[in-house]
């Protein structure tokens, strides 16, 4: 490994842009690699973007109102849930490979490789069966129309769980496409293909079977992302005995899933609770705005998707130069680009929102209010993935659960009052509570600044 994010040996005579730009994607210092599978990550988000912007614009334009706001609503509860059901397994991958790899402890590697997809499965049907059964056990009080969205959702859990926890895998190799493709990518267009399909054939969509056409595009993508993750680790990880270290696993990961828990929750909550005190139209509008305002997220999670194994590998090492310089550059490179690309979506907020439908630009002032809290959680990068990786967990799922706290709380008060707008400030208030709290526990736990700015000399 090098020693830090600015030893780049890519060699040759250059100077000016040709310098800058070779000093930014070439050569093979940590800097160097994270700049291209950062630039991977991103790419592949902005596409993913695109397409899942058709899914939504064929969705809003094809089904009504109503239909569409309970579409968004149990998918809603299918990301937070799906995301969380891991048990962290999927973020712990990148600190338990690396150590694994470092020790040379093979038997440990295998077991994980294998035995950590089938613990996420096993867990994830479980609850999933159990979901269904509360569901049937609730119908009475439901919304009729929510029922069946409902048992379909509960379908898509445990292929969306495994998937995530073979991202975790892939990204601790750097595989990024494999990591990413298979969701981002591949999901998307078996989504437009089979909606756009039943659309030509004449069958009407609702919610039942916009859920149906996503159920079938997870379990389709995971399944191909698994046949070519096994090839490739069996031409990686020579065969052999394997261990199991459950206990070791679950205490690494049940901490980072109370953080990945809390950060969710705080995600989606308001998108929850709006349901709650409006009608679904406005649920609908409010999340076509949120999912606009996203793109700019793209470039924070192309960062902590490439940063996190290296952030432990630096600390295994017992790096600690090489370490502050690397959180250096994570947090310069996420937040300048961030705010680059705040700019220029508000500049084509409208006509993007006008894509989802005229009535959709509505919703356009919603955006300025719903950046702020982006672009402030930028300005720390993936501190995050630093806490996760240097064994301070507890901390930051501290913070995550104060903000939460802070959110719902706000939601409470805002909703009733503004609606959406209300949704979006407390929201942005949470991620610029959230963001304080953990700059201060990370500059006192790891003495790091993890700010983009006051580093001196770069």
């Amino acid at each position: 490994m090098t020693s830090g994010p600015g030893a780049d040996r890519g060699g040759g005579p250059a100077t000016g842009p040709v310098a800058w730009l070779r000093a930014v994607l070439g050569g093979d210092s940590d800097a160097s690699i994270t700049n291209r599978l950062a630039g991977t990550v991103f790419a592949i988000r902005v596409i993913s973007a695109g397409l899942a912007y058709v899914v939504q614009i064929l969705l809003a334009r094809w089904m009504d109102a109503s239909d569409y706001g309970v579409y968004v609503y149990v998918w809603t509860w299918v990301l937070l849930l799906g995301s969380m059901l891991d048990f962290g397994i999927a973020v712990g991958a990148q600190k338990l490979i690396p150590e694994y790899r470092a020790r040379g402890d093979l038997d440990a590697l295998r077991g994980f490789l294998s035995g950590s997809r089938w613990l996420t499965l096993a867990a994830s049907s479980a609850v999933a069966l159990t979901l269904a059964a509360v569901v049937w056990l609730i119908t009475p009080w439901l919304d009729p129309a929510t029922v069946a969205p409902l048992y379909v959702g509960c379908t898509i859990l445990p292929p969306f769980v495994v998937a995530n926890t073979q991202d975790g895998i892939a990204r601790s190799y750097d595989w990024v496409p494999l990591a990413q493709l298979p969701q981002f990518i591949v999901r998307q267009t078996l989504i437009i293909g089979f909606v756009a399909g039943a659309f030509a054939l004449g069958v009407g969509i609702d919610a039942t079977a916009a859920m149906v056409a996503s159920s079938a595009a997870v379990w389709l993508a995971m399944t191909g992302q698994l046949l070519v993750l096994n090839r490739r680790l069996a031409r990686t990880v020579p065969r052999g005995a394997r261990t199991h270290d459950l206990r070791g696993w679950i205490v690494v990961s049940l901490p980072i899933m109370m953080v990945e828990g809390f950060y969710l929750l705080l995600s989606y909550c308001d998108v929850l609770l709006l349901q709650q005190f409006r009608p679904a139209a406005e649920v609908g509008l409010y999340f076509a705005v949120i999912k606009t305002v996203a793109l700019i997220s793209f470039i924070h999670f192309a960062m902590a998707a490439t940063t996190a194994h290296r952030f432990a590998s630096y600390h295994v090492n017992g790096d600690h130069e090489g370490l502050a310089a690397y959180v250096a550059y994570a947090s310069r490179w996420t937040f300048w680009p961030t705010v680059a690309a705040t700019l220029v979506l508000l500049a084509f907020g409208k006509p993007l929102l006008w894509l989802f439908g005229p009535q959709f630009v509505a919703g356009y002032d919603i955006m300025f209010i719903a950046v702020i809290g982006l672009v402030v959680r930028a300005a720390t990068g993936p501190v995050e993935r630093l806490l996760n990786m240097l064994g301070h967990q507890y901390l930051c799922a501290l913070a995550y659960a104060l903000a939460f706290v802070a959110n719902v709380a706000l939601c409470l008060w805002l909703i009733p009052a503004y609606g959406a707008h209300g949704a979006a400030a407390a929201t942005s208030i949470a991620l610029s509570f959230e963001t304080v709290l953990l700059f201060l526990m990370a500059k006192r736990a790891t003495g790091l600044n993890v700010l983009a700015f006051g580093h001196g000399p770069r």
